[in-house]
């Protein structure tokens, strides 16, 4: 992807603060350093999922204690979203990113050398708080990198990092805690913010752009019916993609056809397929952003729907279709929305994203929690179709957002075409 992107700066602007230069290989690492420390930054909150054993056994506690942590770094991610948004808008983006990245190295640490499980929480705290800011002010800095018609293409380089968390991070800690033990997966983490933190210092260049912040701030967006729309359509399908994707690994072992061996490699071919749909997103989605979210939407709608429906009666090829069908769509969906906001937010893009993301935090955590609910009472199956119905129903909203602002096309004062 990054070759491909590599063919085409000469036909890219760089926009840094009020300054204009052609888009140079700097520039496209600048992208690359970000979408690293997105990688990072993931795969410090996913890491106790491939730990959970481990860490319950050296910290001796259980493995839903553990699991916890993962659900606590969730919401004090959305609250510390919130706060970035009131107060840390007109600090220096660059300055911010390193100073965030430094408390994400010190979380790391003291999760790689705590002996009690009272500990590995105030460590989680800390890194959800840097985490919650880090997703709040990421949008705005993307912005204020690229020219307002590419957008799309720099928030799907830049998400790549997640894609790629959600690939290779959680069976990379796994790894790692199996040979070398639990706490080496976060001395792995501590290293790639060491990394992260000298790539900013050297190739992301000075942003002084300013976003507006404060309450005033926060009731512009709020003001915006544009913007709700787009929220309420996130909560809707990021809750039922999280309430799927929570159980997709039992969905998979009630498959009959499917044998054990196969269900790692399902899952791998799902997260391949994310990364894949990153590549297609920043190819189509500057365009066709609407019409990217809209097929997006109405894909995972039919492969939820199709599985729930078929139960544990579905053939192996057409099992491993479905999963790289909903692989690629995720993608669309998750840089879709976020790049939506981006467009529409204008100058108050820092407030816009860090609701964004608050709304993305909470449907996580209802998400999971509500997967929990219906497979106790009823079944994985009726689960995949309410989710489907549920992401399905989010397409009466995605037809009457406007695919820019309504106002007046411009992202932080920059003309919009």
């Amino acid at each position: 992807m990054i070759g491909q992107l590599f063919n085409y700066r000469d036909k890219f602007i760089m926009t840094s603060g009020n300054d204009t230069q052609e888009m140079n290989l700097r520039s496209w690492l600048a992208l690359l350093i970000l979408a690293i420390s997105t990688f990072t930054i993931v795969n410090t909150e996913l890491a106790p999922i491939g730990l959970l054993t481990l860490m319950a056994n050296g910290l001796h506690t259980s493995e839903s204690a553990i699991g916890m942590t993962v659900s606590l770094y969730a919401w004090v991610g959305a609250l510390s979203a919130l706060f970035a948004s009131l107060f840390l808008g007109n600090i220096a983006k660059k300055k911010l990113l390193m100073l965030l990245i430094l408390v994400l190295f010190v979380s790391n640490i003291m999760s790689a050398t705590i002996n009690s499980y009272s500990l590995l929480l105030l460590s989680r705290v800390l890194g959800a708080i840097a985490h919650g800011a880090f997703w709040a002010m990421i949008g705005a800095t993307v912005i204020s990198m690229v020219p307002p018609k590419y957008i799309g293409a720099a928030t799907s380089i830049v998400f790549g990092g997640v894609s790629a968390a959600s690939v290779f991070g959680v069976p990379i800690s796994n790894f790692i805690g199996l040979h070398f033990g639990w706490r080496g997966a976060f001395w792995l983490m501590a290293i790639l913010c060491i990394v992260t933190f000298i790539g900013i210092a050297i190739i992301v260049p000075q942003i002084t752009s300013k976003s507006a912040i404060g309450f005033n701030a926060l009731k512009g967006v709020f003001k915006s019916v544009t913007l709700w729309k787009i929220y309420a359509a996130t909560l809707l399908t990021v809750t039922a993609q999280f309430a799927a994707f929570t159980y997709i690994e039992p969905w998979l072992h009630t498959q009959h056809a499917l044998s054990q061996n196969l269900i790692p490699i399902a899952l791998l071919v799902y997260g391949l397929a994310g990364l894949a749909g990153n590549v297609l997103t920043a190819m189509f989605i500057d365009r066709h952003l609407k019409s990217v979210v809209f097929i997006s939407v109405l894909f995972i709608c039919t492969v939820l729907v199709l599985l729930g429906f078929n139960k544990s009666f579905i053939s192996v090829i057409w099992i491993f279709i479905g999963m790289i069908v909903w692989g690629v769509a995720v993608s669309g969906i998750f840089v879709g929305f976020q790049t939506w906001v981006l467009r529409v937010a204008e100058d108050k893009a820092f407030p816009a994203s860090a609701l964004y993301v608050s709304f993305f935090n909470m449907a996580i955590g209802i998400g999971a929690s509500f997967g929990a609910w219906m497979v106790a009472e009823y079944s994985i199956s009726l689960l995949y179709i309410l989710a489907g119905i549920a992401i399905g129903l989010s397409v009466l909203l995605i037809v009457i957002i406007p695919s820019n602002a309504p106002e007046k096309q411009t992202i932080l004062g920059i003309p919009y075409e």
